[in-house]
């Protein structure tokens, strides 16, 4: 007895922990504090969901197992049904004898309640309850409830409530001679339900067990956090100190660690302009200053700093919030600084006219191109300095030419309406003495109008200034644009919808807008000064005229690239014998220098030209000239190398061929009088300058008449973004789109429709020839013996075939000149000698041989009795000549068909005739 007093007076009433420790325990479990509501209702909700999730489970198990039985008592009733032999013992005589141990086996192994053999008649012949045997199913059998197909039913039967499925027994014919029934009961169904059961509730319990003590924790960490208060005190405490937060003044942020916006009060969505949805927003992703950004997301203090946010200066104050007993994180004041919003105005202003000159440095000057340079300028003061801008330069700066005079035409006008009165774009300005422009240009600074009304010496025309009054501008800033000393014109700005007037600062900066746009005003003058210079000259270099030739029926397109002149040209150059040379050419580079050397050049193929020169031969010659050039003007400089392409190609119009040869330079094309396109092969040498010593290489075509012979440079075919290929793909479908009866214009605009592209970085020369044949009656020839006594005869021949084309008046110059070219033939020359005749529009007379000799013009003394033979030829031809073929040469002479009584030399036919007749009676006696 003293033993258990003892023991109760030094324990406490209950064996274990302390009291404060107990209460410590259940505190979380109290329904007077938020964390005991939070677990109770936890619990309740789990206790709902166990309860609910075992008895789905229960309802799920029962259909599973019902739908189990169904499918296994089907299965085994089919099967039997189907087994071999089953409907031959139907309708045998003993069939109970023959299923009877079958169906008792079927049921054994199947686990099947039973299994019933019954006949059409409706008798149970095999049952695997033999008391069954031989007794009548009651009423209409499960077959027939089943419409005579194999079907499931719960029905009651001699073994209980049971799951029976019935499939019918087919004879070899398809007749039904009975059905097989199988069936289960559904107590053995629900035996499988109670066999889960036990699982079922366990893993309930232990679902509730394992979610309480989770709650019971959940709840005792948010006793911790809310130390143990009650809503109603909690609301209190809210309130309070939401109120107090969205009462005060100064702007309130509260940062994470991670630099997440965590709380942001209203005065501080205010001050910051902050989203509806910053809370919770990376701070670097609300579109804060840097500088702001960087400190709220620092772990540095901070004490009134300074920071420009938008149009306010803020003064910022930051500390961190876990010494305080808060989450880890910081907390940042907002200030707006009363005293500072001025000096923030000012600051504003000045960073956006800094980003302002910025940003015109970067628009004004994109290309070299004078008014395009002045609308920049106006573009770039609209709207952000002025309402409207107008840009006027003098004329001589438009042409790219010295600034002088006083007359101005406006380049640019650019507003932020339409219907301004002020002058439009293309008017002519002269600016007198006492005008802004003046007054400006001798000060060499801004005039600044703060107020129109007060003056009118603004207005270059009053009745127009009236209307600019009236149209509401009230403030103006005239600049002058001067560049290197020299003044280009004038800016004006001009402001409206803007209330506040120009003033100082504003004169300054437009001041400085101007020279910087004075300065890409002045470049682009130069260039444009320079890219006329260069097309001039290369225009003046440039045939003006195709030369009259009925060997070829010629087209031509040339344009130049357009940021700067390049060394592309072309030309077509009669030759003799009615035959016509075409070149195109690409000199490498562009401005003075490759133009001028594409005229060095193309002079130098016109007299290569003249001496009769093979396409090859003309391109060697060409070739060293092109190397004496850069020797000359390189001085050891490998950039200073000049460089050139060329396609040079001679056609024949009696033969109908073409021999072409070319350095570096694109083929040609070939379009043929079906319409076909080809780009023949012909062989490429080296670009001019650059072959060296290697010989030129030549191909001949022969060409039907009406074909187009189509001459390019690579500007035409090659360009940015479109390699060579895909240009000559896109050139053969402009030929072919045409088809064959297409002209030579009609081929050169098709061309150019199709490849020419809207920035031509290059210059482009297009030459299409279309083909003509000279007819042959107008073409004679003879072969001449080796002996002097075969010219008369061959003058007889020549001067009948004068009189039957018409010209007889030709007859006797004619005949002196032949007679005196195959005299020498026949003295000087060796076999084969052949004469002939062309007529065109001019008639050609042609003696070759088999020797290279060629016989020069000289001045014969008074008692030489020779060497005045090709001086009577000289006298008598228009021109005359020699060319090299490979088997020998050519001489030729030719005499225009004037097709008047005018003699060949100008004079009179008659007289002229006489003359000659008289020359060639000596040449008899002679000979």
């Amino acid at each position: 007895m003293s033993r258990r007093l003892r023991r109760s007076s030094t324990s406490p009433s209950r064996p274990g922990r302390p009291r404060a420790v107990r209460r410590r325990l259940w505190a979380p479990l109290s329904l007077r504090s938020v964390a005991g509501q939070v677990f109770w209702l936890q619990v309740a909700v789990v206790l709902l969901l166990v309860v609910a999730a075992a008895v789905a489970l229960v309802v799920q198990a029962r259909r599973d197992s019902a739908s189990e039985a169904r499918h296994r008592s089907m299965a085994v009733a089919a099967s039997f049904a189907q087994g071999p032999g089953v409907a031959e013992a139907l309708e045998g005589p003993d069939p109970t004898g023959a299923l009877q141990s079958r169906i008792v086996a079927a049921r054994d192994q199947s686990g099947v309640a039973f299994i019933v053999v019954v006949d059409n008649a409706g008798v149970r012949v095999a049952h695997t309850d033999p008391t069954r045997i031989g007794v009548a199913v009651e009423g209409p059998n499960l077959l027939e409830q089943l419409g005579g197909v194999p079907g499931t039913d719960t029905a009651q039967t001699s073994a209980g409530r049971s799951v029976v499925s019935a499939a019918p027994v087919l004879s070899a014919d398809g007749r039904a001679v009975g059905f097989v029934a199988a069936g289960i009961t559904t107590g053995k169904v629900g035996d499988g339900v109670d066999r889960q059961m036990p699982v079922v509730l366990g893993g309930a319990a232990a679902a509730l067990l394992l979610t309480s003590i989770g709650t019971a924790l959940v709840s005792r960490r948010l006793q911790r956090q809310t130390h143990g208060l009650g809503p109603g005190e909690m609301t209190r405490m809210y309130e309070h100190h939401d109120a107090v937060l969205h009462a005060v003044r100064e702007g309130v942020l509260i940062v994470g660690t991670d630099g997440r916006l965590v709380l942001a009060n209203d005065e501080a969505r205010r001050l910051l302009d902050l989203p509806a949805d910053a809370g919770g927003r990376l701070v670097a992703d609300l579109g804060l200053d840097a500088g702001l950004v960087d400190l709220l997301t620092s772990e540095r203090d901070a004490t009134d700093e300074v920071h420009l946010t938008g149009h306010r200066l803020l003064a910022v104050n930051k500390r961190p919030t876990a010494p305080h007993g808060g989450p880890p994180g910081s907390v940042a004041t907002l200030r707006d600084t009363t005293e500072l919003r001025s000096l923030a105005g000012r600051a504003e202003v000045a960073r956006e006219r800094l980003d302002l000159l910025y940003d015109a440095g970067v628009r004004i000057g994109t290309t070299l191109d004078v008014t395009r340079t002045a609308e920049e300028l106006a573009e770039a003061a609209v709207p952000r300095f002025a309402d409207f801008a107008t840009v006027e330069l003098l004329e001589p700066v438009l042409r790219g030419e010295e600034p002088g005079g006083n007359r101005m035409s406006r380049a640019a006008v650019r507003g932020v309406r339409t219907d301004q009165p002020l002058y439009p774009v293309g008017a002519v300005i002269t600016a007198g003495p006492d005008a802004p422009v003046a007054a400006a240009v001798a000060g060499g600074r801004a005039v600044l109008h703060t107020d129109l009304t007060n003056s009118r010496n603004w207005a270059l025309d009053p009745e127009r200034g009236q209307d600019i009054l009236d149209y509401g501008i009230h403030s103006l800033v005239t600049v002058p644009l001067r560049a290197r000393g020299i003044v280009l014109g004038m800016a004006n700005f001009w402001r409206r919808d803007t209330p506040e007037p120009f003033d100082e600062e504003d004169r300054t900066f437009a001041e400085e807008l101007a020279a910087r746009a004075a300065l890409s005003i002045d470049n682009a003058r130069r260039y444009t000064r320079e890219h006329t210079l260069s097309v001039t000259l290369q225009r003046s270099l440039l045939p003006r005229a195709l030369p009259e030739q009925n060997a070829l029926d010629v087209a031509y397109r040339y344009l130049p690239a357009q940021a700067g002149v390049g060394g592309d040209w072309f030309d077509v150059i009669p030759l003799s014998g009615v035959r016509v040379a075409l070149v195109v050419g690409d000199v490498v580079g562009h401005g003075l220098h490759a133009a001028a050397t594409m005229g060095r050049l193309r002079t130098a193929a016109h007299n290569f030209s003249a001496l009769d020169l093979p396409p090859d031969e003309l391109l060697g010659r060409l070739d060293e000239l092109v190397t004496r050039i850069d020797q000359e003007q390189s001085d050891g400089d490998a950039s200073q190398i000049t460089g050139a392409t060329c396609l040079y190609a001679v056609y024949d119009p009696v033969a109908g061929s073409v021999t072409l040869a070319r350095a570096g330079h694109p083929g040609p094309a070939v379009v043929s009088p079906d319409g076909r396109v080809d780009f023949p092969e012909v062989p490429v040498s080296p670009p001019l300058g650059l072959a060296g010593s290697l010989p030129f290489e030549t191909a001949e075509l022969q060409l039907p008449e009406g074909s187009r012979l189509v001459l390019f440079t690579d500007g035409l075919v090659e360009q940015r973004g479109r390699d060579l290929d895909d240009g000559l793909r896109r050139l053969a479908d402009a030929l072919a789109a045409g088809g064959g009866g297409a002209g030579p214009e009609e081929t050169c605009a098709a061309v150019l429709d199709e490849l020419l592209s809207e920035r031509q970085s290059d210059d482009i020369a297009l030459l299409v020839a279309r083909t003509r044949l000279l007819a042959p009656d107008h073409v004679a020839a003879w072969d001449v013996r080796p002996h002097p006594e075969a010219v008369a005869p061959l003058r007889a021949a020549c001067a009948r075939q004068l009189a039957v084309w018409g010209l007889d008046d030709y007859a006797y110059p004619t005949e002196l000149i032949l007679s005196e070219l195959a005299t020498n033939a026949i003295r000087y020359g060796s076999q084969p000698i052949r004469v002939r005749l062309l007529r065109d529009r001019s008639l050609t007379c042609e003696v070759s041989d088999g020797s290279s000799t060629s016989p020069h013009l000289r001045r014969a003394a008074t008692t030489d009795e020779g060497g005045r033979g090709l001086f009577l030829v000289a006298q008598f031809a228009e021109r005359w000549g020699t060319r090299y073929t490979s088997r020998g040469k050519v001489i030729w002479a030719e005499q225009p068909l004037h097709g008047r009584a005018e003699g060949p030399m100008g004079g009179s036919a008659a007289d002229e005739a006489q003359l000659a007749e008289a020359i060639l009676d000596q040449w008899d006696d002679a000979v």
